[in-house]
C-alpha cells in the first residue's frame, strides 16, 4: 500500500478489508456500485466483489435502511450508505424506532448488526440541506452506536469495529475531511469503538473535539502554544460509547475544559459531555467550562456566512484565551 492514504480511499479500503474477511458483509446504497459513490468512497468495491455483494439501490432512504435491517436480522452484516447525513431524516422511523429496539424487544434473540454510513458536515458551501453535522440527532436515540473518525487510519480501524459490532452503528464520514491524507494502518487494524485518543498533549486546557473539529482544535492549539498556553487535544472518535474516562484523566492534568463541536449549540453532544463532567469531575475544574459549537441557524450557502456559523480556529483560540486567564 502507498505511504499515504486519503480519508476518501480509507473508507473504501476499510469496507473492502471487512468484505474480504467476512462473506456475510454486503454494501447497499445509491450509486455505490460502478459509479464508486458520489464522493468516491466506494471506489473499487463493485469491481472486486460484484453485484451480488454491492447493491445499487433506488433513490429511497427508507428502502435502503429497511432492506439493511431485514438483511441484518437474517444473518448478514450490511453496510448501508445514506448519501448525505441530512437525509437520515428520510429513514428516521427505521433508524430511531425500529433498528435500535429489536435486540432489546426480542430479549437478545435477534440482533441487527448493521452499519449506516453517511457523508456528514459542512464547510464546503453545500447549503442548508446538504451541510448539517447530525451526530446529535443520532445521540438522542438509545441503542445506536455513533462513530465519527477524524483520520484515514481511524476510518479503517473504526470501520472494522463497526462492521463487527452486533449492535447498529451510525458511521459519520466528514465531507470536509475526504481529501485529507494520513499514514495507512497495518493489515489487521481495529480501533475499539468508545475509545478516545489524546492527539496532542498539554497541561493548561483540554480541548475535546470530534471529526472535522479535531484539525481545527489542533491548529488552535498550535497558535495558543505560541502564546504560552499548552492545550491538550482529545479526539473523541465516538459519541456512543462515550469515553468519559479519557476526558476526565486529561482534566486531571489541565483543570480546564473546552468542547469543540460542529453540531448546533442547542442539543449538541458537548452539552451531554459537559453535564457528565459536572457530575463526575466537578472537583477537577478550576474555571467554567466553555462550548464552542455551531450556531443555531440553517447553514448558509455563502462561504463567508457559513464560516460565521461553523466553529473556526479563531473562535477556539479566543475561547481558550478567556478561560486560561480565568
Amino acid at each position: 500500500m502507498a505511504d499515504v492514504i486519503s480519508y476518501r480511499e480509507a473508507v473504501a479500503e476499510g469496507i473492502a478489508r471487512e468484505m474480504r474477511r467476512d462473506p456475510s458483509v454486503v454494501c447497499l446504497g445509491e450509486d455505490i456500485g460502478e459509479a464508486g459513490g458520489v464522493f468516491k468512497t466506494t471506489a473499487g468495491l463493485f469491481k472486486e466483489f460484484g453485484p451480488e455483494r454491492v447493491w445499487d439501490t433506488p433513490i429511497s432512504e427508507q428502502a435502503i435502511v429497511g432492506a439493511a435491517m431485514g438483511a441484518a436480522m437474517t444473518g448478514m452484516r450490511p453496510v448501508a450508505e445514506i448519501m448525505f447525513s441530512d437525509f437520515l431524516a428520510c429513514c428516521w422511523d427505521y433508524l430511531a424506532n425500529e433498528i435500535p429496539k429489536v435486540r432489546y424487544m426480542t430479549g437478545g434473540q435477534v440482533t441487527v448488526p448493521l452499519v449506516v454510513r453517511t457523508a456528514n458536515g459542512g464547510g464546503l458551501g453545500f447549503g442548508a440541506q446538504h451541510s448539517q453535522a447530525t451526530e446529535n440527532w443520532a445521540l438522542t436515540v438509545p441503542g445506536l452506536k455513533i462513530a465519527a473518525p477524524a483520520t484515514p487510519a481511524d476510518v479503517i480501524g473504526m470501520m472494522a469495529a463497526a462492521v463487527r459490532s452486533d449492535d447498529p452503528v451510525v458511521f459519520f464520514e466528514h465531507k470536509g475531511l475526504l481529501a485529507s491524507k494520513g499514514a495507512p494502518p497495518p493489515a489487521d487494524h481495529v480501533v475499539e469503538l468508545g475509545r478516545a485518543a489524546v492527539v496532542r498533549e498539554g497541561a493548561d486546557v483540554t480541548l475535546v473535539a470530534l471529526a472535522s473539529m479535531v484539525p481545527v482544535a489542533l491548529k488552535a492549539a498550535e497558535l495558543l502554544s505560541g502564546e504560552g498556553i499548552e492545550a491538550e487535544v482529545v479526539d473523541l472518535r465516538c459519541l456512543v460509547p462515550l469515553d468519559v474516562t479519557t476526558v476526565l484523566t486529561s482534566l486531571g492534568r489541565t483543570s480546564r475544559l473546552v468542547t469543540v463541536e460542529e453540531n448546533p449549540y442547542q442539543g449538541g453532544w458537548g452539552a451531554t459531555l459537559v453535564s457528565v463532567v459536572a457530575d463526575e469531575g466537578f472537583a477537577l475544574l478550576d474555571a467554567p467550562v466553555r462550548r464552542v459549537a455551531g450556531e443555531c441557524v440553517p447553514l448558509p450557502f455563502a462561504d463567508a456566512l457559513e464560516e460565521r456559523v461553523i466553529p473556526t480556529v479563531d473562535k477556539v483560540v479566543a475561547t481558550v484565551r478567556g478561560i486560561a486567564a480565568y
